[in-house]
């Protein structure tokens, strides 16, 4: 496919990683810019490939509840302008008026004795195991800083993970290759017949269990329910989402509190599992197996299912990463990308979106779509780390020296208000199309699916 006469691998690549009929990429059209193009790392190029094959997907679902073929579907038109702005939505949401805390006082990177290394505090429990591992004297960025100059990075890195805080070393290569996605078990029992769908809503009346945290996860069933999925957010009590974070990711979804450890909640999850046609999960690898939750569980006792895993440095990651905890802001650091990224002083950088979150959260709807219109019964696995292996290596290179900067362009088109739990929200939309609401207050909604 060509692009103002430049070849864009980046789309045929992912829908050729999800399965997807390669003719289909030749309708895939990229109108308007945005300012993800910037920069040695092919940001761009990785922003809009991930929203097109979810627009793919979308259109193929949609004909094939149409009783035609995926090849029925018209072409794909994508706006780069508002794919650029979705991909910082947190940076342009405004809570009643108030611009929200991206990052916290903690959180970012610390030159190190031997290098450097990035920290993660935005939630409360993560800022103070991190002050607890450290044994800091208070929980204050020069006192953080003070304390790692004295220790190595990979020093810091593991007194945080052992005391249950978010730490990683700054790595100066990239990371080993890993999938985009990884189809991890078919059963066989295309047993999902959804009938037809309302033009523009190709996921009418799918329902989505969503048991996602922060970006990545929830941007996948925000989507979902905007292309009309009933999603329902599943969360325990006892571990807080933070309330910006929510007003963010909340839009096409509701939000119900389930403590699996009391009998009661747990039979009211699974009567929410034995009549969900998706399973989208974003804990780390073998949390939800302790609950008997893990998807090779959950597609013996339910074979239609479709069950999307994310976690964030992938299932090959070399022990003891692959079941750690991680964000799209470490892994950068992890996977040698903020090294990459880098300044004229060394200090490490950022990409100009939290790319790695947004772009898995459109490739986990894709995946999602694509697995109900061949009927159900599959597993899949996307991780953060397999975004980021697909941006250093299987994308062409882009031409820039700082990851930071970007191209001037406007986000107002693509900005709206609209009313919601949290009051009135600045918000983007998503480049799939726009809500027509905006999100209840976190766990505040009754944990029951909505009539088909």
């Amino acid at each position: 496919m060509t692009i103002g006469g430049e070849r864009d691998f980046g789309t045929g690549q992912a829908w050729e990683a999800l399965g997807g009929a390669p003719e289909l990429v030749e309708r895939v059209r990229f109108v308007g810019g945005g300012n993800l193009g910037e920069g040695p790392l092919p940001v761009r190029e990785l922003a809009r490939a991930a929203v097109a094959v979810c627009g793919l997907a979308a259109g193929e679902l949609g004909a094939v509840r149409a009783g035609g073929s995926a090849g029925d579907r018209p072409s794909l038109v994508v706006d780069e302008g508002a794919v650029a702005t979705a991909f910082v939505s947190e940076r342009h949401l405004r809570v009643a008026g108030r611009a929200p805390m991206v990052f916290a006082p903690l959180s970012g990177f610390w030159r190190a004795a031997d290098g450097w290394v990035r920290t993660h505090a935005n939630y409360p429990h993560h800022e103070a195991a991190l002050v607890r591992a450290l044994r800091l004297p208070s929980a204050t960025p020069e006192a953080l800083r003070a304390e790692v100059a004295g220790r190595t990075a990979v020093e810091v890195q593991e007194l945080a993970y052992g005391a249950g805080g978010l730490a990683v070393a700054v790595a100066e290569r990239y990371g080993a290759p890993q999938p985009l996605v990884e189809t991890v078990r078919t059963t066989g029992a295309r047993v999902r017949v959804l009938g037809g769908a309302p033009q523009g809503r190709p996921a009418a009346g799918v329902r989505v269990l969503d048991l996602t945290r922060v970006i990545a996860g929830p941007v996948a069933t925000r989507t979902l329910g905007l292309l009309g999925a009933d999603v329902l957010r599943i969360d325990p009590p006892g571990l807080p989402e933070a309330d910006d974070a929510y007003a963010d990711t909340g839009f096409g979804k509701r939000s119900a509190l389930l403590d699996l450890a009391r009998a009661g909640d747990r039979a009211v999850f699974e009567g929410l599992l034995a009549e969900a046609d998706v399973v989208v999960t974003g804990y780390r690898p073998g949390a939800l197996e302790r609950h008997g939750l893990g998807a090779r569980e959950l597609l013996e006792r339910w074979p239609g299912l479709v069950v999307a895993e994310l976690c964030a440095w992938g299932w090959r990651a070399p022990e003891p990463w692959a079941g750690r905890r991680g964000f799209d802001s470490l892994v950068q650091a992890g996977y040698g990308i903020a090294a990459a990224c880098a300044g004229p002083d060394g200090t490490p950088g950022v990409l100009p979106a939290q790319a790695l979150d947004h772009g898995t959260g459109y490739l986990v709807a894709a995946g999602v779509m694509r697995a109900l219109a061949g009927g159900g019964g599959q597993g899949l696995r996307f991780s953060l780390a397999g975004t980021g292996s697909w941006l250093v290596r299987g994308l062409p290179p882009a031409r820039g020296d700082g990851c930071a900067r970007a191209a001037e362009y406007s986000a107002e088109p693509w900005l709206r208000e609209t009313g919601s739990g949290y009051g009135v929200l600045r918000h983007a939309v998503s480049p799939c199309g726009e809500w027509g609401g905006g999100p209840s207050r976190w766990g505040t909604d009754r944990a029951v699916w909505l009539p088909r």
